[in-house]
């Protein structure tokens, strides 16, 4: 970018967020107008280490939407009824319909990584998924479904800096969980599941996106950027629409002097 003296100086962080940010958001939006005027089926799926940023950039791509068009789905630990089923077959009933854009955090993605790794299911339970997992989102797709995979790639001295930062964070200890700390020594076994899940489900109906994430903003930029250009779209004429607040008349009824209990004003 220019400097003021005019000449080339690195772009920063903060410089990539603030000018950029309202034309990406304001496109964000026309999209999500797009997917419910066409009925698109989208479905975002994110992936990646403990600290890779997966909550943030979930947040800003959720930031000013509408609810009834955006949902994200973090399913907790399986049930024992859960576990008696398909492995997939709980996360089928929250895959999108018509005109809605459904955001996993995690996803059925769990066996070939976490679940995988930290001994929760059998190797051949991790076999038969992997063999099966390409049709399951070959059949999402063909379904209508547009399905957009992320995994957020972070160093391992970045995710030290940020697991222990959460340690010393009151804000941040709720992101640290039992499991994040058994997990940590074991980055090289994450490596060879993510390995194993690449060569498998990267496939030309359903490819894997990569996104760097050392820099949380940029790379909250660059996914929402990717979605943008992902999912199709094209100007609709309400996109121009003025809108307009009519004259409010007021004065025409006097309020009630109730005994409410009102917070105290202590900020």
């Amino acid at each position: 970018m220019l400097g003021r003296s005019g000449k080339w100086v690195p772009a920063t962080s903060t410089d990539m967020t603030r000018p950029r940010r309202t034309p990406i958001f304001d496109r964000k939006n026309l999209r999500a107008t797009w997917v419910v005027h066409k009925g698109l089926k989208v479905c975002i799926v994110f992936e990646g280490r403990d600290g890779a940023g997966k909550g943030g950039t979930i947040k800003a791509l959720t930031e000013r939407v509408s609810p009834r068009v955006f949902r994200v789905v973090a399913l907790l630990s399986p049930t024992e009824r859960e576990k008696s089923q398909m492995y997939v077959q709980r996360y089928v009933p929250h895959l999108p319909a018509a005109g809605e854009i459904v955001i996993f955090d995690r996803s059925w993605y769990n066996r070939a990584g976490i679940e995988r790794v930290m001994g929760f299911c059998s190797d051949n339970e991790v076999r038969w998924f992997l063999q099966t997992l390409p049709q399951f989102e070959f059949a999402m797709v063909k379904s209508g479904i547009i399905l957009l995979k992320y995994w957020l790639e972070v160093s391992p001295e970045e995710q030290e800096r940020r697991l222990r930062s959460r340690i010393h964070d009151g804000r941040k200890l709720w992101k640290l969980s039992p499991m994040d700390i058994k997990s940590f020594d074991r980055w090289d076994d994450y490596t060879e599941a993510r390995d194993d899940m690449f060569q498998i489900s990267d496939t030309e109906w359903a490819p894997w996106f990569v996104a760097r994430s050392e820099d949380k903003k940029r790379v909250r930029l660059n996914v929402i950027s990717h979605i943008i250009e992902r999912v199709p779209y094209e100007r609709l004429p309400e996109d121009d629409v003025k809108i307009e607040l009519p004259q409010r008349k007021i004065g025409r009824y006097t309020p009630k002097d109730l005994p409410l209990k009102y917070i105290p004003q202590r900020f």
